[in-house]
């Protein structure tokens, strides 16, 4: 254990633990359970996701755990267990009424933490924290009903810019904030949001996981790419229109016949209708496999984040960015708050004619000093110095109420 504190851990929040996304809940409660033991609390089936979903397998398993069929609590290593909650709650958000929404979330608030106890009376959990990931609703009120000895809120994206969480989100995530003990963010632009609120908001950083970028050496070229002719300007993720501007890669793509452009991800309904389908230098190869991805990064000659700037984006971290610092390639960014964290190791663009200019450039001065710069850089963010700066503020808030 930590000798700075003992104290159990109870993690709720939006992404359960069986989601097959990336997450970084999942990697706060693995680094955490190195030195504590934690819970992790899936978020309980609501009505419409079993209506909707009711043949998936994953839905199949919550509703037997429910109905005493299968158990919820499941060991996933030492010091780290996963719980389905054995209730099921009400589908709500679509209730425009906000004290009939409180009445029914506080019902909901009140079914969920009825579940959670059980596990933590079987785990024998005592002078626990609760770490909420960004979960507004349904643990609104956990707080009150559990009775940690420190509550704490997660902030990883400006969850009100989306449309399901802003419509009584606005409203309930800063109350959430405010009743919190202290929050974390993962960017300084929503330590800054989270401020407004709480005093005790700290930009803890973004951790990564970059070992399977470090060793390039054993990073070889896919074979679906060997063909490709010329330079290659890259990009691995996921293709969204809300997140990503599509004028940038087709202004990059035309303003540079000469090179590839290599879209590496699934992408939604705007990018496939999108004109970038009927430019010849722009190629799409959909999803990869998580393990392939650094052989794909590795491939490029410049890599690129030609990011949308609007609120869902706007205070986000991309973890890509590290991801493809770690290879120690030149990166292409667009301008926002996040990004200056970077400002020593990536190209800033302003405007989609940046790109351009700095594309060039990143490929001109590109140089060994300069990849071995970013290669260190990028292997500073790491999840233990994310993780310990949460444990230093927690013992610091912990140590003044004792």
């Amino acid at each position: 254990m930590d000798s700075r504190f003992t104290n159990d851990i109870i993690i709720v929040g939006q992404q359960p633990w069986d989601t097959e996304i990336g997450s970084n809940c999942k990697n706060i409660a693995l680094e955490l359970s190195k030195k504590h033991r934690v819970l992790y609390i899936n978020s309980p089936l609501d009505r419409i996701t079993l209506i909707k979903t009711n043949s998936d397998p994953k839905t199949k398993h919550r509703l037997n755990v429910i109905r005493k069929k299968e158990n919820g609590l499941i060991e996933i290593q030492s010091n780290l267990w996963n719980y389905y909650p054995d209730c099921m709650v009400e589908s709500i958000n679509w209730i425009n009424n906000d004290s009939v929404f409180n009445i029914l979330n506080r019902y909901n608030n009140y079914k969920f933490a009825r579940s959670i106890k059980k596990a933590i009376k079987k785990l024998n959990f005592k002078n626990f924290i609760l770490f909420n990931d960004s979960e507004i609703f349904k643990a609104f009120y956990l707080k009150n009903l559990l009775k940690p000895v420190l509550s704490v809120y997660y902030s990883r994206d400006y969850m009100i810019a989306f449309d399901y969480w802003k419509k009584h989100g606005e409203k309930v995530e800063p109350l959430l904030v405010a009743q919190s003990d202290i929050c974390f963010a993962n960017s300084a632009y929503l330590a800054d949001y989270c401020r407004q609120f709480n005093p005790k908001s700290f930009d803890v950083g973004q951790g990564c996981d970059i070992d399977d970028f470090k060793d390039v050496a054993k990073l070889a070229k896919p074979d679906d790419i060997k063909h490709l002719k010329g330079p290659i300007v890259g990009y691995v993720g996921a293709l969204t229109s809300m997140r990503l501007d599509t004028a940038i890669i087709e202004h990059i793509a035309l303003s540079l016949p000469q090179f590839t452009i290599l879209l590496v991800g699934p992408e939604d309904e705007g990018f496939q209708s999108s004109n970038l389908h009927h430019i010849k230098n722009i190629a799409f190869l959909g999803q990869r496999p998580v393990n392939q991805l650094p052989n794909y990064v590795n491939a490029f000659d410049v890599c690129i984040n030609p990011q949308l700037v609007n609120p869902v984006t706007i205070g986000n971290y991309p973890r890509k960015i590290d991801e493809y610092l770690a290879v120690g390639k030149p990166t292409v960014v667009t301008a926002t708050k996040t990004m200056e964290v970077f400002k020593d190791h990536v190209y800033i663009a302003q405007t989609k004619e940046d790109y351009v200019t700095l594309i060039k450039k990143a490929i001109d001065e590109n140089n060994p000093q300069l990849v071995a710069q970013r290669i260190a850089f990028a292997s500073e963010h790491t999840w233990e110095n994310s993780v310990n700066r949460m444990v230093d503020e927690m013992v610091k808030y912990l140590n003044v109420i004792n």
